[in-house]
């Protein structure tokens, strides 16, 4: 399977299916990709109308479509109610995990993260500003919230002291939060994939948020979208339009290969992998997730 992101917000579009494939009408252009062949569609154009065939035709095989708001920014998603055929045997395995199966679990991702964000420093500016010697610091369950001390850590050393985490910044903050919304459905997708429900945290609980588990997955693979911003700030500066080439340079990064054990994958494979080696931890097969170096 070929996975594609596709954002449609530079204009007006039309979408249908006819003969499995989905068909975008741009003006006197016409599209046509396989409906098995998309991961993601990202609607950002106000304009763009779509039938009730392309949300049936993309749940059906797998997609997910992501809604954006008058800011252009996501707001909504619709992923596939039914995502595996032992689903409902994985939800009640997932909802009746014990505490120090979800805490063991919420360690690894944090050590995981914080490791990749420590390569992320090493590999642009040469150090990994004390971030390595903070993994071992990691305890079931983070009660010393280690992830915090090391992303005040990784934020100045990576954009500079004066840079803030704030999602309503008029700077590159924006391009952290698109990228972070496009990664999280794609990991969305992977979840309800392996039969899971991604409401269902493992450490992020709220009550306003529908894809806890989601959140927590897309921990350690926060840096592909960081390290494509690093990229993009470094060419373009902090105060470069949001614009159809930004996002481009940021969906290039969720398209790309990566390794894990030797291999090397599409971001899709490998967070289906990891989202399976969840579910067999839900199950008793594994005691611990598979999860990539970044």
């Amino acid at each position: 399977m070929t996975d594609r992101v596709v954002d449609i917000s530079d204009g007006p579009a039309a979408l249908s299916v006819a003969d499995e494939r989905l068909t975008i009408r741009r003006g006197d252009e016409t599209h046509r990709i396989p409906l098995g062949e998309v991961g993601v569609v990202v609607v950002a154009h106000p304009a763009v109308t779509y039938t009730h065939a392309v949300l049936a035709g993309l749940a059906r095989h797998g997609g997910a479509l992501i809604a954006c708001g008058p800011d252009r920014m996501p707001a909504a998603m619709l992923l596939p109610v039914a995502g595996h055929h032992a689903q409902a045997e994985r939800f009640d395995r997932q909802a009746h995990a014990s505490a120090p199966t979800r805490k063991r679990l919420w360690q690894q991702l944090v050590r995981a993260k914080i490791k990749a964000q420590a390569r992320l420093l090493e590999a642009v500016h040469g150090s990994d500003a004390g971030l390595a010697a903070l993994i071992s610091r990691v305890r079931s369950g983070d009660p010393q919230n280690v992830e915090a001390t090391a992303a005040r850590r990784y934020w100045g050393a990576l954009f500079g002291k004066a840079f803030r985490r704030r999602h309503d910044a008029e700077d590159h903050n924006r391009n952290l939060n698109y990228g972070y919304a496009v990664l999280r459905g794609v990991v969305a997708r992977a979840v309800c994939a392996a039969g899971l429900h991604p409401s269902l945290g493992l450490h992020h609980h709220n009550r306003y948020d529908a894809y806890c588990l989601a959140s927590d997955l897309t921990e350690p693979f926060r840096p592909v979208v960081d390290r494509a911003v690093f990229e993009w700030v470094g060419e373009h500066g902090t105060d470069a339009p949001f614009d159809k080439s930004a996002k481009a340079h940021l969906l290039h990064a969720l398209i790309a290969r990566y390794n894990i054990r030797g291999e090397w994958r599409t971001l899709f494979d490998v967070l289906s992998r990891t989202a399976a080696s969840l579910a067999a931890v839900f199950e008793g097969r594994r005691k611990a997730l598979l999860l990539p170096e970044i």
